[in-house]
């Protein structure tokens, strides 16, 4: 691992969300970042709700299985309360069920499982080969020479900091509207060293899958995630985690998209180390409609 470096103004603003607020037993508080958005980041609501379940199970159980179903958008001029309930504590497995609440209404709904420890079989895909990250063009690279060529919507948010440091093995993705294969590899870490703590690490992860899957099943499409004729959002989100991992050292996100169909996208991920262990697997699918005029968040 690099030496240490201390989380920048971006990452220490996901830790300080992350941290939420008890408010009674089994039930939090969380916050969302001022960042001019419409609606709060579905990744933002994934790792708020795991960190909630995790208050709540004993130490020795990490968590290796999330579903979740978005509803409704968040607002996020306003805060979300998160109730979890203590669904079963078995001898290995511990399940816990989370309802993300806004304004009176469930906007979330997530099950969750955690396991402890133990020994047994093991095997996994192979890790695909690609570039290693340190080849890449950092985020400072890409913003100094290809930001002129992007669309306004998406030079503002390339240019802003970000918690997660991303580099994209294949830059034409953004460049070109042909069509393509709907795959896509991006190297991810978190931009600063985090605390030892595994559950924080995984929280971090699942926030960081949300980013960049949806918008996998644009590219045999010909799209952009910031075009103004599609509606996109995130339907539900599943993630399964299958080894202990650093959120702050590189990770490829090996992403693909099997299938869209009747205004829903299907995508699926997997993340490995430097190592070429598969540490977690995501599956996501999304809203993506046609729009003949501008959306706009309610």
């Amino acid at each position: 691992m690099s030496e240490p470096t201390l989380p920048g103004p971006a990452l220490a603003s996901l830790l300080s969300i992350l941290d939420l607020e008890t408010l009674e037993q089994n039930l939090f508080r969380g916050r969302s970042p001022a960042d001019g958005w419409q609606r709060v980041f579905g990744g933002q609501v994934l790792g708020q709700a795991l960190v909630a379940a995790g208050r709540t199970v004993a130490e020795g159980r990490a968590a290796h299985s999330l579903h979740g179903y978005f509803l409704l958008a968040g607002d996020p001029a306003h805060p979300i309360i998160y109730e979890v309930e203590r669904t079963r504590d078995g001898g290995s497995f511990s399940t816990r069920r989370v309802k993300a609440i806004q304004h009176g209404r469930i906007i979330f709904t997530m099950s969750v499982s955690f396991h402890k420890e133990e020994d047994g079989f093991a095997h996994q895909i192979k890790m695909p080969d690609v570039p290693p990250p340190e080849s890449l063009p950092s985020a400072q690279d890409l913003i100094s020479r290809f930001v002129d060529q992007l669309p306004e919507n998406m030079q503002s948010y390339w240019k802003r900091e970000r918690p997660i440091d991303m580099r994209p093995v294949d830059l034409t993705r953004y460049l070109s509207r042909q069509p393509a294969e709907p795959t896509q590899y991006i190297w991810i870490r978190a931009n600063g060293t985090l605390p030892g703590d595994l559950h924080l690490h995984q929280c971090v992860l699942a926030y960081a899958s949300d980013f960049t899957l949806l918008d996998t099943a644009l590219i045999a499409h010909g799209k952009l995630l910031f075009d103004r004729d599609i509606q996109l959002a995130s339907l539900d989100h599943a993630l399964w985690l299958h080894r202990p991992f650093r959120a702050d050292t590189w990770l490829l996100y090996a992403q693909d998209s099997p299938s869209t169909h009747a205004a829903r996208g299907f995508c699926r991920g997997s993340f490995f180390d430097q190592g070429g262990r598969l540490i977690a697997s995501v599956a996501q699918e999304g809203l993506i409609r046609r729009q003949t005029t501008a959306f706009v968040v309610k």
